[in-house]
């Protein structure tokens, strides 16, 4: 069991950078309509399923940097730290511009931050952004760094549209085109976080980062897997049954160790944060836990799946709402394809 005990880290100042293109769960069928007229599916199918409504794309040609730096940008113009306090910037979405530079490397010229900041990827499926987190709170608490910006920049677009030509020009079985089914909820987006040492916060509340748990069930690894579909495409297939079994179970464990290591039960947190997958997976975690729904916030049914985006991108959401406000309890339960789960508590 992998525990994580901060007592000087906070999230200074947390930002989204949302597309403009909406694409609705009816749109996506009806440009399916063919394949669904063949299979006999019922329209109203995709957003019954998922609770998904609509999800956001980039324009056409957008990279993964672009997205990490107009995130990472809207950040530093919210924080009260500037641009050449960063000493660590970090890239922590599953989309890259290449294998080579790091992603980070175009970012962090795109956003404007010095030289002597370290940068690198992080990259680990939709959990990456709370990976970074921790890897910079860890930085922060031993005193090798005060101030990191974390970023993160998914492009669904390039996957949504490889999977609708799959599925409509190959002449699939209703069982053939299950493993497809949940790159349909995949949106696009943008987050940043000025993660500090609360020394540095002024003038604002201090959200600290309290601590929390990992833990991986690496058998489930084969569950959902993604990779390049040619120069401009990706390509992803998902066994979202079992994965949504393996994926609660592996909640459920981490959870209690959770629990043991706060000591906190689901009861002494005001408000949870989970990773936007749709509405089966949110009751299904939710009863298993035993958690109250209430205290939840979702994002998935307008902006849908948007990897390691999600999660802090619905916690900003929430903050905006003023759902969270100062002095709440939060939960943070984040979880990823390999699998991988990380719980952490926030006082915001």
């Amino acid at each position: 069991m992998a525990t994580f005990r901060f007592t000087s880290t906070c999230i200074e100042t947390l930002a989204t950078v949302l597309p403009d293109e909406v694409l609705t769960s009816a749109e996506i069928e009806a440009r399916l309509r063919p394949m669904y007229e063949r299979l006999r599916l019922p329209e109203g199918r995709l957003e019954l399923m998922t609770g998904i409504r609509e999800r956001r794309l980039w324009p056409v040609g957008t990279l993964p940097s672009d997205a990490s730096a107009a995130a990472g940008r809207a950040a530093l113009e919210r924080s009260g730290l500037t641009a050449d306090q960063v000493e660590l910037f970090v890239h922590s979405a599953v989309c890259r511009d290449m294998l080579e530079p790091a992603t980070a490397s175009f970012a962090h010229r795109k956003i404007g931050l010095p030289a002597q900041a370290q940068i690198f990827d992080l990259s680990n499926a939709c959990l990456g952004f709370l990976n970074a987190v921790v890897v910079a709170a860890g930085l922060i608490e031993s005193g090798q760094i005060r101030c990191a910006l974390v970023v993160a920049g998914e492009n669904g677009r390039p996957l949504v549209e490889q999977t609708l030509a799959t599925l409509r020009d190959r002449p699939l079985s209703r069982n053939e085109i299950k493993p497809y089914f949940a790159n349909l909820t995949i949106g696009s987006g943008a987050v940043a976080a000025v993660v500090c040492h609360e020394d540095l916060v002024k003038d604002r509340p201090r959200h600290r980062l309290q601590g929390g748990v990992a833990r991986a069930a690496t058998e489930a690894s084969d569950l959902c897997r993604g990779d390049t579909h040619g120069a401009d495409a990706l390509a992803m297939q998902t066994d979202s049954e079992r994965l949504l079994v393996a994926g609660v179970d592996l909640a459920a464990d981490t959870w209690r160790e959770f629990v043991a290591v706060s000591g906190r039960a689901g009861a002494a947190f005001d408000r949870t944060v989970c990773h936007q997958v749709g509405s089966v997976h949110r009751r299904r975690l939710y009863e298993t836990l035993g958690l109250d729904l209430s205290r939840d916030y979702s994002t998935f049914e307008t902006l849908g799946n948007m990897g390691s985006v999600s999660l802090p991108a619905t916690l900003a959401a929430a903050v905006e709402a003023g759902v969270i406000v100062p002095g709440n309890q939060v939960a943070l339960l984040g979880i990823g394809s390999g699998l991988n789960c990380l719980m952490l508590s926030l006082a915001w």
